[in-house]
């Protein structure tokens, strides 16, 4: 029987698990950034020549198959398993928050596409698959559903709200128990926890920063390092350091301490910035320590322009999240 594991970039240790014949490790990013078209996220998987499609694709991360070499390359996903006879699909996305976007993602997508459609089952992965180690990965026994059209319907319903002018149809998730999908409403609820708090302003992986560098952690790759002092769900080593620096910057910084070289390097310049980063030592503001200590409001004062899925928040259009009451606060 001829296997295939579709899987985030944190899962790419399956490629040596022995697990399946080939491992689709997918790229993608949902928690930070404008969303990537639907033109965008098709060309992907399906390929194409067209000026503005992604310069990178599913094929392009897959290593060499022992069966079919590289014949995988430049090719739509359905067409090569359909034409190699892939007989399984298995869907291994572990409980962080991008994770399970990338799984209602592409199961909505794949929910279009009867041959793998028919072929797919989702793994139930309770744990992180970044970090995890080969043999353990080999050995441990994951359990297996099949995948059904409520599955389908649900992914559906989860992407479009994810993907919404606004976050109120994310909000309207937590009421509702997805238990064959369920680290998809604790997933929600950790993005939603990312919009600004109606009392400091914050998200809370901005709160998270400026409570650590209170405590005097001041070397930003201790801040940002996977599995470390963070211990943030949401967001990726990369994505910190914009967040950081939205902390120290506008009219009323919360950080400060920030090499002054951060503000000219290009966003792509990650040499560049990885070493201005090295050269930071961040400290709160006295504004800061009063966002901190929930007495002023960061974004009474400062601008923000930043995406939260679909939605894109200013603020003339600051939605909020209520921690306590778990509820959404509109503009």
């Amino acid at each position: 029987m001829k296997r295939m594991i579709l899987t985030s970039s944190s899962g790419v240790g399956l490629t040596y698990a022995d697990r399946a014949d080939m491992v689709v490790p997918l790229i993608f990013r949902f928690v930070s950034g404008p969303l990537p078209t639907s033109h965008h996220l098709q060309a992907y998987l399906t390929g194409g020549s067209f000026r503005g499609d992604p310069e990178v694709r599913w094929s392009d991360l897959v290593a060499r198959s022992p069966d079919t070499g590289l014949a995988h390359k430049e090719l739509p996903l359905v067409w090569f398993c359909e034409t190699y006879g892939v007989e399984l699909i298995e869907l291994w996305f572990d409980p962080s928050p991008n994770n399970q976007l990338q799984l209602v993602w592409i199961l909505d997508y794949l929910r279009a596409e009867p041959y793998m459609a028919e072929r797919l089952k989702l793994r139930l992965v309770d744990f992180d698959l970044l970090g995890a180690d080969v043999a353990g990965l080999r050995e441990r026994t994951v359990r297996a559903l099949d995948v059904t059209e409520r599955d389908f319907e649900v992914a559906r319903m989860a992407w479009e709200a994810y993907r919404a002018p606004t976050p109120e149809f994310c909000s309207g998730l937590l009421g509702r128990d997805f238990p064959r999908l369920p680290f998809l409403k604790p997933a929600m609820e950790e993005l939603l926890a990312e919009l600004p708090s109606p009392i400091t302003g914050l998200g809370a992986t901005e709160a998270r920063l400026l409570e650590l560098i209170a405590r005097g952690h001041n070397r930003t790759k201790e801040l940002f390092q996977p599995g470390g002092l963070l211990e943030t769900r949401v967001f990726d080593q990369w994505e910190l350091g914009p967040l950081l620096e939205g902390l120290a910057s506008g009219p009323m910084p919360a950080v400060a301490g920030l090499d002054s070289k951060l503000a000219t390097l290009a966003p792509h310049d990650a040499r560049g910035r990885n070493a201005a980063y090295r050269r930071s030592r961040p400290l709160l503001t006295e504004f800061g320590k009063a966002v901190l200590a929930g007495r002023e409001d960061f974004r009474s004062h400062n601008p923000i322009r930043r995406w939260w899925g679909g939605t894109l928040l200013t603020n003339e259009r600051l939605w909020r999240w209520d921690g306590q009451s778990r509820s959404l606060v509109a503009p």
